[in-house]
């Protein structure tokens, strides 16, 4: 039970999971996606714990249930591939949740500036990020303050929420979404249905977590 290294190419960069190999299920980790929200040890710590070496152990829990909880880890830091069987699907509805004082995290059929197709991505909201368009947590040190429960003006409406999501950054400017997206609360209510979107990623939007062009009116640089 041990770790390998599978290089991603994303843009041009190598981006490099760390994977673990159990018995029924690999597991791949990569560190530069993470956001510490310390889900996988609260809720599988026989599995994940960073105290232990290797910190993964996939053959101490069932597949089925570290399958289960990697499902729940918002930032995509966490991925698996099945030994036997399937692999991870995504969910039949795209969906972006607004955090209160943190990020936008996206669950669907989602590609990332034309990187590989995932299933969960977390994206900075508050313009601090040092690994754009990712969440770093920097909104933590940065005491980010935005609702998570916005009563914000959405554009036109869309009718579908499955399919394809492509997500990518327009410089100096918002994160630009082209596909189908339920756009909800942290609580999970309901703010709009979209077939494209453009939110703020710069921190300084009064309509968040929409765009309103105040990237250009304090100078955001990516």
């Amino acid at each position: 039970m041990g770790g390998t290294r599978q290089p991603i190419l994303v843009q041009g960069i190598e981006m490099r999971r760390k994977e673990y190999v159990g018995k029924d299920i690999t597991v791949s980790f990569d560190m530069q996606r993470c956001i510490h929200a310390r889900n996988c040890f609260l809720k599988l710590p026989k599995v994940f714990d960073p105290a232990q070496r290797p910190w993964i152990q996939p053959d101490n829990a069932p597949a089925e249930e570290i399958t289960a909880m990697i499902r729940t880890c918002p930032s995509g830091a966490l991925a698996f591939h099945n030994n036997v069987g399937s692999d991870e699907a995504p969910p039949l509805i795209n969906r972006v949740t607004v955090y209160e004082n943190g990020p936008l995290s996206l669950a669907g059929d989602v590609s990332v500036e034309d990187g590989p197709r995932e299933t969960r991505v977390t994206l900075c909201r508050c313009g601090l990020s040092k690994n754009k368009p990712y969440c770093d947590f920097s909104h933590v040190e940065g005491a980010f303050e935005a609702t998570g429960e916005p009563r914000a003006e959405a554009p036109q409406q869309g009718e579908g929420t499955g399919g394809p999501v492509d997500a990518a950054r327009i410089p100096d400017g918002p994160l630009k979404l082209a596909g189908n997206v339920e756009l909800t609360s942290g609580t999970g209510q309901k703010i709009a249905t979209l077939s494209k979107a453009f939110l703020c990623r710069c921190g300084a939007s009064k309509n968040k977590p929409f765009c309103d062009g105040s990237h250009k009116r304090i100078g955001f640089k990516d």
